[in-house]
């Protein structure tokens, strides 16, 4: 995929804080997952009004093979490996 370019796609949604659109943000990152030229692990979340500033959603660390931690951005506990996304 070297001869393409990234894009980033913006959706607003509604949430009650930022901890519930990270939530919201991983479901929709984990059932995109199908969809061979979307990067999950790669979402973040900003407030309408901070569009400059992003948070992660998920942790993303790479674990090596192709893995990368399903767990959610700042976890305390160790890293997960899943390799369901690139």
């Amino acid at each position: 995929m070297a001869d393409r370019e990234r894009f980033v796609v913006r959706l607003p949604l509604l949430a009650h804080d930022l901890a519930g659109a990270q939530r919201l943000a991983r479901v929709m990152g984990r059932t995109m997952r199908i969809l061979p030229h979307v990067d999950p692990g790669e979402i973040t979340v900003s407030y309408e009004d901070e569009q400059g500033v992003h948070h992660r959603v998920f942790c993303d660390r790479f674990l090596g093979a192709g893995r990368r931690c399903l767990l959610p951005a700042d976890h305390d506990e160790g890293c997960i490996p899943r390799g369901w996304w690139r």
